[in-house]
């Protein structure tokens, strides 16, 4: 049942064979529909990583979480249609420094779909990267372009790879290993990363949803729409401008959350917005 109320919610047919055309459509249409967040995290009630939970979270409101959970949830869809699917250890970094560390994301590979272009038939599906790539990428070493954004694979290798984003994107690239991935070490990630105050998904405020022309975006107070030729923002100043980028642009699902916490979120991050603004946006 929570496989099939996520297909109803993407508008896909509950008996789609597990076919490239089909992992293409559900990857397409679940980064459309069910937006990266970190909503439940920044007020206070960050959701569990339980793959069943967040599946049926998914079906009856829409909303995931991030990479633990959005990539979670679409391991067991992909399971349930007859995909073949493998976890990977992810690490996602922002500078050199960075580039090797703990488990932060979870990687998918889903096999047995070879094509000309990728005779291996092994490709990296991945709804938990916000801003990432539209459709699944085959997992063949080289640039690899999708709607004018620039992604590179190197050091391809069965139990992982390193991957380069697209230069407009707020990080730099991921580390896949075969590291553990089991229940307890998602726990354990999920726990550091959604720690009041201190985990990388607990300051400040991160919705982004992929379409076929780019990005939407809300950071804190802003509103960022990311294409291959360039990036417009807007200032939400308002909590009604805030809700409703949240709701339209967004596409997040709201009416489920309390509007006093809501209210209050947006306060404190208008406050963070004004301070960034004041110390030069660093």
């Amino acid at each position: 049942m929570p496989t099939r109320r996520y297909l109803q919610r993407l508008q896909i047919d509950a008996g789609a064979p597990p076919t490239l055309d089909t992992l293409f459509l559900v990857h397409d249409r679940h980064l459309q529909h069910v937006p990266y967040e970190n909503l439940g995290i920044m007020l206070g009630l960050p959701p569990s990583v339980d793959p069943e939970t967040c599946l049926d979270r998914v079906g009856r409101v829409g909303r995931a979480g991030y990479c633990l959970h959005q990539n979670a949830a679409l391991e067991l869809v992909l399971n349930d249609l007859g995909f073949t699917v493998e976890r990977r250890h992810g690490h996602v970094w922002h500078d050199e420094a960075q580039r090797t560390g703990p488990l932060n994301h979870l990687v998918l590979v889903v096999t047995d779909l070879p094509t000309a272009g990728n005779p291996g038939g092994r490709w990296w599906a991945d709804v938990g990267l916000g801003e990432g790539f539209r459709l699944p990428l085959p997992l063949v070493e080289g640039e690899q372009v999708q709607d004018g954004f620039r992604y590179r694979l190197d050091d391809v290798r069965p139990d992982g790879w390193s991957f380069r984003n697209d230069a407009s994107g707020s990080f730099v690239g991921v580390e896949v290993t075969d590291g553990d991935t089991g229940p307890g070490a998602m726990v354990a990630a999920h726990a550091e990363l959604s720690a009041p105050g201190e985990g990388r998904f607990a300051r400040i405020v991160v919705v982004q949803r992929r379409d076929t022309e780019g990005i939407w975006e809300v950071r804190g107070c802003l509103l960022r729409r990311v294409t291959p030729t360039g990036v417009t923002e807007t200032v939400l100043a308002s909590y009604d401008d805030w809700r409703a980028a949240l709701a339209e642009q967004l596409q997040v699902p709201l009416d489920d959350l309390p509007q006093e916490p809501l209210r209050e979120l947006h306060a404190r991050s208008w406050a963070a917005h004004q301070e960034w603004e004041t110390a030069g946006r660093p």
